[in-house]
């Protein structure tokens, strides 16, 4: 209970701190945090809670005011990424988030183009791609480090390392 309100204060602050701090100070020069958060607290919860803490994350993201895309673009894009980053991350928690940091502006971008956003061109994909990898890897470590010391703890596996994993035990 504890780690999901954890996880969603996370998601809050780092939603905050987008919308109120880093979209308008940094302009077009800013990391994407609620990616960047999603895709540390999947690699510290596994590939299911990544999924859905990704899809949260991503409809309140489609829920803010700025938003000027088709609702549930980021929600689709978060949820997967959440997964991915989940199913990898126990190993590799940092290529994970690197990953996502790279891979979701073109995701983001590609969905947009095939929902028939007006202003996703060829030339504006090749400009702004790059831009928001080299942001997102730039805050991933940082972010990472943030979420582990804030969430704490280890990974918990599957079944705890219980024999019975019933709360009846011995009935089995």
């Amino acid at each position: 209970m504890a780690r999901n309100l954890i996880a969603a204060l996370l998601l809050f602050v780092a939603l905050v701190l987008q919308v109120s701090v880093v979209n308008r100070l940094l302009f077009s020069w800013a990391p994407d945090l609620v990616l960047l958060t999603v895709a540390a607290l999947a690699t510290r919860r596994g590939p299911v809670p990544g999924a859905v803490i990704g899809f949260c994350g991503g409809l309140a993201y489609d829920l803010l005011p700025p938003s000027n895309h088709t609702l549930g673009q980021y929600a689709l894009v978060l949820c997967f990424l959440g997964y991915a980053a989940g199913r990898v991350g126990e190993r590799l928690p940092l290529p994970a988030v690197a990953a996502c940091a790279v891979i979701a502006p073109g995701m983001v971008a590609g969905l947009g183009a095939l929902l028939g956003a007006p202003g996703i061109t060829w030339p504006v994909l090749a400009t702004a791609w790059p831009r928001a990898a080299i942001c997102n890897l730039v805050a991933a470590p940082l972010v990472l480090r943030a979420v582990k010391v804030m969430h704490g703890g280890h990974r918990r596996r599957a079944g705890g390392g219980e024999l019975v994993p019933s709360w009846r035990r011995g009935t089995a």
